[in-house]
């Protein structure tokens, strides 16, 4: 066991030391030297300039940039993940992150099993742990921005109501709201403010925050603003609506309660009894690994997992 460790500790440091001397490190000085710059008086259109291109980039690595970018549109999922996730990670870091992760879970896989197929089966899940964790993120933070939402409209109604222009009350929501809806109208602020027009600025915010509350509140501003109109009016409503929404939302996830524990009971007791018969019983469970048939069934079991765990999970998930 001592030699395993040993390995497993040599091609752990292999792999993280050179992801930190040029993917970490560089990044680091580069957010150094963006925030001493913000501290030099300076034009605010050069600074805003420097901004723009420090966030563009895929990478702080110039040539894994170059790199990048020749499939930028390819890599827009993945930026447009990071961003609604709100991760200061690149692009080009979170990509060397999975192939770490799944480099590491393979090799160390292999040296357990002996198996290149399960070895190469095992790093590919791994290498997918990443994006499972930026895409509960984000889910979690949409779900709070959507919490939030109501409130920031309220405030807005409000502030139109005592006489305050929209940008102004895009701006004192983004002053009294904490995260993430403070930050996000702070960037529809601050890009009409450095001449973005105010349409492509909620348009970027549409596409920034994936939910159609967010579309509602930009098609009504847009409408207002061409058409006219009584805004305040309109967010009251649009605020009452989504309130009533998680009203339904509430009540749909206790009626699914019971649904949704099976589901998870199902799913977890396969691989806890088998994690609990190899510490038992390591001889008799090391067939699987070992026995051609063993390892078909193995991955016949694996297959039949998942595919249950899917219909179980499409049988409780209720659209509302």
């Amino acid at each position: 066991m001592t030699p395993v460790v040993i390995t497993f500790a040599i091609i752990l440091g292999v792999m993280l030391i050179p992801f930190w001397l040029f993917v970490v490190r560089p990044e680091q000085v580069a957010q150094s030297a963006v925030l001493k710059r913000l501290r030099v008086d300076r034009k605010p259109a050069a600074v805003r300039t420097e901004l723009i291109k420090a966030a563009e980039r895929l990478s702080a690595v110039p040539s894994i940039d170059a790199v990048l970018l020749r499939s930028r549109e390819a890599l827009t999922p993945i930026e447009r993940l990071l961003t609604q996730a709100d991760s200061p990670m690149t692009v080009g870091a979170f990509l060397l992150t999975c192939g770490i992760t799944g480099l590491l879970a393979c090799a160390v896989t292999l040296m357990v099993t002996r198996t290149m197929l399960i070895a190469l089966a095992v790093g590919a899940a791994a290498a997918a742990i990443p994006f499972g964790v930026m895409t509960f993120k984000r889910n979690r933070r949409i779900a709070k921005f959507e919490e939030q939402f109501p409130e920031s409209l309220d405030l807005l109604s409000r502030a139109l109501r005592a006489g305050h222009a929209f940008t102004t009350g895009l701006q004192m929501v983004a002053d009294e709201l904490p995260k993430p809806v403070g930050p996000e109208f702070r960037t529809i602020y601050d890009q009409q403010n450095y001449g973005m027009p105010m349409g492509n600025a909620l348009k970027s915010f549409a596409e920034r925050v994936p939910l159609l509350d967010a579309k509602f509140f930009v098609t009504a501003v847009m409408t207002q603003r061409e058409s006219g109109g009584n805004l305040s009016e309109i967010l009251d409503n649009l605020a009452s609506v989504i309130r009533d929404r998680f009203k339904v939302k509430r009540q749909i996830q206790v009626i699914s309660a019971h649904g949704r524990i099976t589901g998870w009971v199902l799913s977890a007791v396969p691989p806890v009894l088998a994690l609990v018969m190899f510490i038992i019983s390591p001889d008799n469970m090391r067939v699987l690994v070992t026995d051609p048939l063993g390892k078909q069934m193995l991955a016949g079991a694996v297959f039949l997992q998942i595919t249950g765990a899917l219909i179980i999970r499409r049988l409780v998930r209720i659209e509302y």
